[in-house]
């Protein structure tokens, strides 16, 4: 009998739609807006589910973030079709993800066992016999829903949670201006630490998956012994890594044989696959779309062994530009700020009010900080009110600070670098702008907030996917604020009654 209502449940739920909510729950389910709360506990996980019951219960801006991700989930798309989560489940689920910093793994054993969070999900039943029909959540299908979203909607879903915070949370008047300070921080791509010679066998590695996968799919002679290539390859790769790392007597000489074996190798393995891709447009049976991403990494393979020849052999120092520093996060920068260690990935600034909410956020495409500032006061201006704005000396130039009129931010606080003159010594000097630098400080405590929020390592692949995590994970900074706060509140109600 279970089998047949599972069969049953699973056909109904192929033919229907997507829909924002259960706006008819099941019964025996308990209602999203009865997910309780701990009154007293430090984990983040109770300030995300306040935020999220806050905007649950708050129709009109749950309506207008619903809006934004059935436009991006829906669009040109029909009615039935298999079944997905609904667009409420979507937004909780990524959220969580963030907020508690986790990999989908486990946030896919958190919905089987959590039930917090699958009753604010909607799916957790209020009795035992109610588990014969508990709605299950696949990786999967957490993955591929989850990441329907871009960039571009979490900006915009980001500006409405903004907007509920002051409005319905810390309550700013309209007259009221905001104090607002900027900084950038790196958020790090999931990457190995760079070197041509190792670029060069992931390089060939990955070329040679394509041939495997080729091979299964296809009858083609002359590679009996593919696997050999990339093993050798492989091998003489980490005999030149031991060979360079290593001292004693003759390294010299050590380290230039086993670059010219490698190098040697390498090439060989090149002209064999440019051999192979020239002979493949006559056989039909070879999927096309295996030849354009074997034609890829042979593009990158012989990258890789120009500047490895170049380095080693002629001595050159390689130039920055013509540098690649992944060969699967292709748009990775290198990143070297100050003090810090070197860092793989990209610089993202962020703007902050007084409440610790994140109002922009911006990822650099090879660009410094002072390069940003007009767009960034440009998209802020244009929405919000302004009584204080302050950067740090990496954002300044003079054309920056002659951007900012005096009737669109009272107090700008933007240190020049270098030395001053007697008009700049005068105006750094004052009380007000003193007070506003050494309050610029607290942004750093949001960048570490931010940085537990998933943004000190990106563990999504590809650019597109690096966007929508750094949007995920600042809208989820933002709830835990939201939630923080909120909580505050709820205790002091609390303790009135008492």
């Amino acid at each position: 009998m279970i089998e047949i209502r599972l069969k049953k449940r699973l056909i109904l739920e192929e033919i229907t739609m997507r829909d924002r909510f259960d706006t008819n729950p099941e019964l025996g389910m308990k209602p999203i807006e009865e997910t309780p709360v701990l009154e007293k506990s430090r984990d983040p996980l109770q300030s995300v589910v306040r935020a999220l019951l806050a905007i649950y219960n708050n129709k009109e801006n749950l309506h207008r973030i619903l809006s934004i991700i059935e436009e991006r989930v829906s669009k040109n798309k029909k009615n039935t079709g298999r079944y997905g989560l609904n667009f409420w489940q979507i937004f909780v689920l990524a959220e969580f993800r963030m907020g508690l910093n986790l990999s989908y793994d486990r946030l896919h054993s958190m919905v089987f066992s959590d039930s917090v969070l699958r009753q604010i999900l909607g799916a957790e039943p209020i009795t035992e016999a109610g588990f014969q029909n508990r709605v299950i959540f696949t990786r999967n299908r957490i993955l591929n829903n989850v990441h329907l979203l871009t960039d571009e909607d979490l900006k915009k879903i980001n500006s409405i949670i903004v907007n509920f915070g002051h409005k319905e949370v810390f309550v700013v008047k309209k007259k009221e201006g905001l104090n607002l300070k900027t900084d950038s921080f790196p958020v790090q791509a999931e990457v190995h630490f760079p070197s041509d010679h190792s670029l060069l066998n992931d390089s060939a590695r990955k070329a040679g998956d394509v041939i495997e996968k080729i091979l299964k799919e296809s009858n083609i002679i002359g590679w009996r012994k593919f696997k050999n290539w990339t093993n050798t390859i492989k091998n003489l790769q980490r005999n030149y890594a031991k060979a360079n790392t290593s001292g004693g007597k003759y390294k010299e000489k050590r380290t230039q044989e086993t670059a010219d074996k490698y190098l040697a190798k390498a090439v060989a393995f090149s002209k064999k696959l440019n051999q192979f891709v020239e002979e493949s447009y006559s056989n039909k049976t070879i999927n096309p779309i295996y030849i354009t991403v074997l034609k890829g990494y042979i593009s990158l393979l012989d990258k890789h062994i120009d500047l490895f020849y170049r380095r080693v052999k002629l001595g050159e120092k390689i130039p920055h530009d013509e540098k690649l520093f992944s060969i699967f996060e292709q748009y990775a920068e290198w990143l070297s700020k100050g003090k810090r260690n070197v860092e793989i990935g990209k610089n993202t600034s962020i703007t902050t009010d007084q409440y610790g909410l994140i109002l922009d956020y911006y990822i650099m495409e090879k660009e410094t900080d002072s390069q940003i500032v007009i767009d960034t006061k440009d998209r802020i201006l244009a929405c919000f009110t302004v009584d204080s704005w302050s950067f740090d000396k990496g954002y300044w130039s003079k054309i920056n600070y002659q951007a900012f009129g005096m009737d669109e931010v009272k107090h700008l606080v933007m240190p020049k670098k270098g030395k001053l003159n007697k008009t700049e010594k005068a105006r750094e000097n004052t009380p007000e702008f003193k007070k506003y630098k050494r309050n610029h400080s607290a942004v750093e405590s949001s960048v570490n907030e931010v940085e537990h929020s998933g943004l000190h390592r990106c563990r999504d692949k590809g650019y597109a996917a690096f966007k929508r995590y750094v949007g995920m994970g600042v809208i989820a900074h933002n709830l835990k604020r939201i939630g923080k706060e909120l909580r505050k509140q709820d205790e002091i109600k609390l303790k009135k009654a008492a």
